[in-house]
């Protein structure tokens, strides 16, 4: 069945009224009928099976025929603090991170990003933005759609920090060391519903000053794995440890 988040205000009771985009693709694309069977989530994660019993030009009426209790998250909540890499890279870190369960994700300006956002720029890609991680959700069947957060600088970002649990930032000088920080070490510590901020370099990594000032503010280096990863592979070989960690490794978990 599809998939689609509606916003609260579309849910009067059982009743839900899907709109825009949604409407579009359910009417235009997948040119459903009354009495057809969709998934329908609300914002707070809940979702339920529900069928289509109206359909205009542009408005689709469905009622809740039951309730899921799936869970499809992360037993944790991980943001991904990306710096801005060059292209469309960011992208793919938004789409395939969104399927490997991202709870949130902050674009930051590095030292050494190339690419540099003004606050026009900005506002339109995270329109666009917005849109991957929410079709994501719904082909990953999440529960929920991970916040895109307004891009920061590292100064804002090391603010944000405070607000986590656990803070780590991949850095490629402990791959070449023999005494490091494994990522692994890293994870077997955390507890259930802890907020793990992991942050990402641009294409040339971290400066030095930026190391620095991580290392200061309490933000913890680690490894992952012996080989460079490229920026737009890091995040993902992050949260892909975090699942197999958490949720595949011998039917473990975190702590509680």
């Amino acid at each position: 069945m599809q998939r689609y988040f509606i916003p609260n205000a579309n849910w009067q009771n059982n009743t839900i009224s899907i709109e825009g985009d949604d409407a579009h693709h359910i009417i235009r694309v997948m040119r459903m009928q009354a009495g057809d069977k969709i998934i329908c989530n609300k914002l707070d994660a809940s979702a339920a099976i529900c069928e289509i019993t109206e359909l205009n030009t542009d408005r689709v009426t469905a009622e809740v025929l039951e309730w899921l209790e799936s869970i499809t998250e992360l037993p944790v909540n991980v943001t991904i603090a990306q710096g801005l890499p060059k292209g469309d890279k960011i992208e793919l870190v938004l789409q395939k991170g969104t399927e490997l369960g991202a709870y949130a994700f902050i674009p930051f300006q590095a030292e050494r990003s190339v690419v540099k956002w003004d606050a026009r720029k900005t506002d339109k890609k995270l329109i666009r933005f917005s849109k991957i991680v929410k079709e994501a959700s719904e082909q990953s069947h999440r529960n929920r759609i991970p916040e895109i957060k307004q891009a920061m600088n590292l100064s804002q970002l090391i603010q944000e920090g405070q607000r986590y649990d656990i803070k780590l930032f991949a850095y490629e000088e402990e791959a070449k060391t023999n005494e490091f920080h494994s990522f692994s070490s890293v994870i077997n510590q955390v507890k259930n519903d802890d907020h793990i901020l992991i942050c990402i370099g641009p294409e040339g990594g971290f400066s030095q000053e930026e190391v620095t000032s991580l290392k200061q503010h309490d933000f913890i280096p680690v490894r992952l794995g012996p080989r460079i990863l490229r920026t737009e592979t890091a995040a993902l070989y992050a949260l892909s440890s975090i699942s197999y960690h958490l949720e595949e490794l011998g039917g473990t978990s975190c702590q509680q």
